[in-house]
């Protein structure tokens, strides 16, 4: 699995009905689940994001996918980073030899 870090800013429609969002953020586990993924982690934030969620998912396919679908549903803008685990990015580094 890959791991994606998701930073999530609520739209005005978003923070309009927040007291629905815990819903919404079932609703967006249970969907990113059936897509065979998964939340690692979920934090509600201060400061640029409202919201930085640690995903994993199976390839980048169905990053983009979820991350559209959050995005069809007006309460959030996303940003998607890929995330490299250490192991990984030590073998980056050292292949430029």
């Amino acid at each position: 699995m890959t791991t994606y870090i998701m930073l999530v800013n609520w739209t005005e429609q978003g923070v309009k009905n927040v007291r629905d969002s815990p819903k919404r953020l079932d609703a967006a586990r249970k969907s990113l689940a059936d897509m065979g993924g998964s939340f690692r982690e979920f934090y509600l934030t201060m400061g640029e994001y409202d919201m930085v969620a640690v995903c994993e998912a199976p390839d980048d396919a169905v990053a983009a996918r979820f991350a559209l679908q959050l995005g069809m549903g007006g309460n959030v803008r996303t940003r998607t980073l890929k995330a490299f685990p250490e192991a990984a990015y030590r073998e980056i580094i050292n292949s430029l030899g």
